[in-house]
């Protein structure tokens, strides 16, 4: 596995690429790797020549008060899983590399960057869109490959390569789980066995919507309340938002046609998780 650390050493493995007449599928992620990010790149090989996975904490999805010191980082076991998976070719920028000055460009998909996570966490989503389409320019890939548990982020995302003529396809998979139905994420790692108890709530609540849904209950109001009402009964669980919401728009709905997004936000102590189902009616 190659391991690119600057852009020019980026853009000469997608230009070798290129030339080889090779499809490249680029798999952007903030290390800490886990089965997740891992289906990600599973299906990045099983539809591309190539697969690029990159590895950057980007500081301009955090907020001020936001966890980017502490953020889990563990680059040699990452290493080492991308390499079982075959993974072709690492990017893995430092700060430096990706912002040699301090930012004044910014990507911003207005509207939907202050929906849902970017209602609570100011500035999170334009950090996302600007830092992906810095990843877009400079690995060229023909798919770039995300999870459906980022689902605020993948609207966002869509409606970016939609605007800005990006020449990429944008491709969801699905939420990979615990056993126990936790969706799986980096920030799982910092729950103490009390706290990873607790944040199953986030999922028991998703399934009594879905439950309810297929009784035949359509009416999101009562929805969102049943789903919060079993949030409700974890005293450690703190809700963020729970949204019903149109996938695309992300703006919530007042009717169930089609498919609709139900997306739930909370803290489990101290760290924030997010969940998501889409319903289909």
């Amino acid at each position: 596995m190659k391991i690119a650390k600057t852009v020019q050493e980026m853009r000469a493995a997608t230009l070798a690429a290129q030339v080889a007449g090779k499809s490249l599928g680029l798999v952007p992620t903030m290390g800490a790797l886990h089965s997740g990010h891992l289906s990600l790149v599973r299906a990045a090989k099983a539809a591309c020549d190539t697969v690029v996975v990159s590895i950057f904490v980007n500081p301009l999805q955090f907020g001020p008060q936001e966890d980017l010191a502490k953020y889990p980082r563990d680059f040699e076991g990452d290493c080492r899983r991308l390499e079982a998976e075959g993974v072709d070719c690492l990017f893995a920028p430092s700060v430096e590399e990706m912002y040699p000055e301090t930012p004044v460009t910014y990507v911003e998909v207005e509207g939907l960057s202050q929906r849902l996570c970017g209602g609570s966490r100011p500035g999170h989503l334009r950090g996302v869109a600007t830092v992906v389409a810095k990843l877009f320019h400079i690995v060229e890939a023909d798919r770039a490959f995300f999870g459906q548990k980022d689902a605020a982020q993948v609207a966002v995302l869509r409606r970016m390569v939609r605007d800005l003529n990006f020449p990429v396809e944008i491709v969801v998979c699905p939420i990979v789980r615990e056993t126990d139905g936790l969706a799986m994420s980096s920030r799982n790692a910092y729950l103490n066995p009390e706290e990873r108890k607790s944040a199953l709530q986030l999922y028991r609540s998703l399934n009594e919507v879905k439950r309810r849904f297929e009784q035949g209950e359509r009416n999101p109001s009562n929805l969102a309340e049943a789903g919060q009402r079993v949030l409700a009964q974890d005293p450690a669980v703190r809700l963020d938002y729970f949204s019903i919401v149109d996938p695309d728009t992300l703006r919530p709905v007042s009717k169930m046609t089609g498919k609709t997004l139900v997306a739930v936000a909370a803290f489990v102590g101290s760290t924030r998780l997010i969940d998501n189902i889409l319903l289909v009616a």
